[in-house]
């Protein structure tokens, strides 16, 4: 039997909590209940499927992810999109940001299944968001204000299991010491 899996970053609850305030928007406002459908996160690893029985290879993989750099904040701030007319998106948008790139190619050196391009985003409306919606969306969210930051100091393996569950993390390190700060 298949499953899905995916490696992301997710930001502390109170974060989840906001940014699931402009999801119920997109769901009430917007005709886009699929965006309740998951908290927010930064994928670090698209959902990729394997059988269950190769499980035990996946966790082997994201062990050998080297996290040996420091835990690093993000800045979120504003919003953007993706105006694809068969899957438009509209996320919250991160600051640029080098140490989330690093960890991305870190982790994409030992699981590379798919797409290798990198645009870190928390998704706020996608899926069954029409691209007609998605333009009235943009029209409010482009100019909206939203800033807020978190520290990552850790990264998640998930399982789609009717709804995605961690499976496993890995902590980011100091590099100067080689111990986990946590």
């Amino acid at each position: 039997m298949k499953k899905m899996y995916f490696i992301a970053i997710y930001p502390p609850q109170e974060i989840i909590e906001e940014i699931k305030v402009f999801k119920q928007d997109f769901a009430m406002n917007y005709g886009n209940s699929m965006a309740l459908k998951n908290d927010a996160h930064i994928t670090l690893l698209s959902p990729f499927d394997r059988e269950l029985e190769l499980e035990s290879d996946i966790h082997t993989a994201f062990q050998k992810i080297n996290t040996d750099i420091p835990p690093f904040e993000i800045i979120l701030n504003g919003f953007g999109g993706f105006p694809n007319p068969n899957n438009p998106v509209i996320f919250v948008r991160p600051e640029a940001n080098e140490s989330l790139n690093l960890l991305h190619q870190k982790v994409i050196q030992h699981l590379s299944f798919g797409k290798k391009s990198f645009t870190p985003h928390m998704t706020v409306g996608y899926r069954n968001l029409t691209f007609e919606n998605y333009g009235k969306a943009w029209e409010v969210y482009k100019n909206k204000m939203y800033k807020t930051k978190f520290l990552v100091d850790k990264i998640l393996l998930l399982r789609h299991d009717g709804k995605w569950v961690p499976i496993a993390e890995k902590h980011l390190a100091n590099p100067d010491t080689g111990n986990s700060l946590f």
